[in-house]
């Protein structure tokens, strides 16, 4: 399955454990390193979409830049912004396939886009 992209972060446990899933199932992802190759906000908005999730949802408010920015109080179209500018923001993984994403934590939740 050539169709299938994961936004990666080789330090993430979850991440490493989620591209080992789909290796183990022999799916070789595209994979994408986010942090260096970020997505941009329509991108973003569209994977959001497919995950039915609200950027609040997605971002990692335990790091560091989340609270440095005072994201606490910030809408969708400003938090947007601050994942594509800062992607640590970005919880990951994020699985892509066929127009549907699924977060990969835990990472066999994946699987149910497949």
């Amino acid at each position: 399955m050539s169709d299938v992209t994961i936004w990666h972060n080789p330090r993430c446990s979850k991440s490493r454990a989620t591209l080992a899933l789909l290796e183990e199932r022999g799916i070789e992802p595209e994979v994408v390193l986010y942090l260096e190759t970020p997505p941009s906000a329509q991108e973003l908005k569209r994977v959001l979409k497919s995950l039915d999730m609200s950027p609040k949802e997605l971002v990692r408010r335990s790091e560091g830049v989340f609270k440095e920015l005072g994201l606490a109080r910030a809408g969708d179209a400003e938090l947007i912004e601050a994942m594509v500018a800062n992607p640590i923001l970005i919880e990951r993984p994020v699985v892509i396939h066929n127009q549907r994403a699924a977060l990969g934590r835990p990472p066999e939740q994946v699987l149910e886009i497949l």
